[in-house]
């Protein structure tokens, strides 16, 4: 099975983590693994003001803030994952990654705010299923 871990660093990320490895049939060697993480875009005034090479570095630092504890946790369990970051809105780059890459499951921590409040505020795992036609795994 091909899996996409959307992660973002957050408490809900390491439930989602545990929840695997309490779960043989989704976390196993004989599964491919990508974990995403996304990062919010900077304006374009704070882009043009800094320079690429300062942005550049910024997304790099964060991204890896996020990634590197997760392939280390996998890595622990004997999973070589496939780490990816990309730029722009979590909720659709997130769906689009996973229907471009052919993926067979997303897995993906949620905060659980409930209906109402996730239909006004809205959220990434609401945005993930608007977007996307791949099965989701939410753990909450």
């Amino acid at each position: 099975m091909k899996i996409l871990l959307a992660v973002d660093g957050s408490i809900y990320t390491k439930k989602m983590l545990a929840y695997l490895t309490a779960h043989d049939e989704l976390l196993s060697s004989t599964n491919k693994y990508t974990v995403l993480t996304v990062q919010p875009q900077l304006p374009p005034r704070v882009r043009g003001a800094v320079g690429k090479e300062i942005v550049d570095n910024y997304y790099a630092d964060e991204s890896g803030k996020v990634l590197n504890p997760v392939c280390k946790f996998l890595r622990r369990h004997d999973i070589d994952p496939t780490p990816v970051s990309k730029i722009g809105p979590a909720g659709e780059t997130i769906a689009r990654m996973a229907e471009a890459g052919k993926y067979d499951l997303i897995v993906m921590g949620s905060r659980g705010h409930g209906a109402l409040k996730s239909l006004v505020m809205g959220s990434v795992a609401t945005q993930v299923l608007a977007h996307c036609s791949v099965p989701v795994l939410l753990v909450r």
